[in-house]
């Protein structure tokens, strides 16, 4: 007896089988829209996930209000390290300073948090811009306060001292307009 031959196979194309094809992607999990409303067109960008939703939408402004910052914080970092004298002149209006080591002390604090600022400048994560603003404002909001608390007891009002103080103010609103403006979540188009 011949050996029976069997039939020969018949591949399906899942291509042009538009049933099978969206058997398919439902028993994958993909095609149709998630909890968030997002419609993956594989299983890789559902697992992955979509790098769209992870890019951060910039305020208008916030580069170059990072720049301004790094550049601030470095000025007055390399003031205080070379010249102590004559920043302490510039906002208390004092000739003389009992000890340069407290100026050059916060001038080395400056230039760490200036590179911070530096660094922050060039990054695109949302959690290291925001922390970078929230440092930003902290150090303005206490560098408000011990401004102030040093002009009450002096009970002197220098015009360098007051400059200081509103401008600082003005500093921590527009770093905390900046933390929560990075933090929004974006509207769903």
């Amino acid at each position: 007896m011949a050996a029976k031959q069997p039939p020969p196979l018949m591949k399906k194309h899942s291509q042009t089988d538009l049933v099978s094809r969206l058997k398919t992607r439902k028993i994958l999990g993909v095609g149709g829209e998630d909890d968030d409303g997002e419609v993956h067109r594989s299983k890789i960008s559902q697992v992955l996930g979509n790098e769209i939703k992870f890019a951060v939408r910039e305020p208008l402004g916030l580069r170059v209000w990072q720049l301004v910052s790094a550049v601030m914080f470095s000025g007055v970092a390399i003031m205080a390290l070379a010249f102590p004298d004559q920043l302490y002149d510039a906002i208390f209006n004092e000739e003389s300073v009992s000890s340069k080591i407290p100026i050059r002390l916060y001038g080395g604090a400056l230039l760490s948090i200036s590179l911070i600022m530096w660094n922050a400048l060039y990054t695109a994560e949302k959690v290291i811009i925001r922390w970078t603003l929230l440092t930003e404002a902290c150090y303005f909001a206490v560098q408000f306060l011990v401004t102030m608390v040093s002009l009450v007891e002096s009970s002197r009002m220098a015009t360098g001292a007051v400059l200081l103080l509103v401008s600082r103010v003005f500093f921590v609103l527009i770093s905390i307009y900046y933390y929560y403006q990075v933090g929004r979540r974006p509207k769903k188009v």
